[in-house]
């Protein structure tokens, strides 16, 4: 269990006075699911989740995230749109793209386009938590 980062995140959501809003956006139910467990595990966060790009832009312009978990490899909309798409309306906010079968190529995008941090499919808890908490606490 990632003890010393979620210590540092609820440090940080008492300062703030609020938990911090996180997006999750990936094509798959059950990826979705286990990533909004991994935030219920942390107990400072707020989850959303989009099934695609559309819905998470959607999402995005009625709500204002601290940090979004971005799939690169979707059917409607890629990754790489979505991440163009966020930068034009909030530069700002961390993008944790998480992947299981993208391309050096399109990871080399991915950054170049704004993603703060890459993991790679599967995902483990501690690791999980420990980019989003130095995502979200830089």
């Amino acid at each position: 269990m990632p003890d010393a980062d979620i210590s540092r995140l609820k440090t940080a959501v008492r300062e703030r006075g609020k938990p911090f809003r996180i997006l999750v956006v990936d094509d798959e139910e059950w990826v979705r699911d286990v990533f909004r467990d991994f935030c219920q595990v942390a107990d400072t966060f707020e989850v959303d989740v989009a099934g695609g790009g559309n819905e998470a832009i959607d999402m995005m312009r009625r709500s204002t995230y601290d940090l979004v978990t971005l799939d690169l490899i979707m059917p409607e909309m890629s990754g790489l749109e979505v991440l163009t798409a966020i930068g034009d309306m909030a530069a700002r906010i961390p993008v944790m793209v998480i992947t299981g079968n993208a391309t050096d190529k399109l990871v080399d995008r991915a950054g170049v386009l704004g993603a703060n941090r890459v993991i790679y499919k599967p995902v483990r808890l501690e690791s999980f938590i420990a980019e989003a908490a130095s995502a979200l606490l830089r």
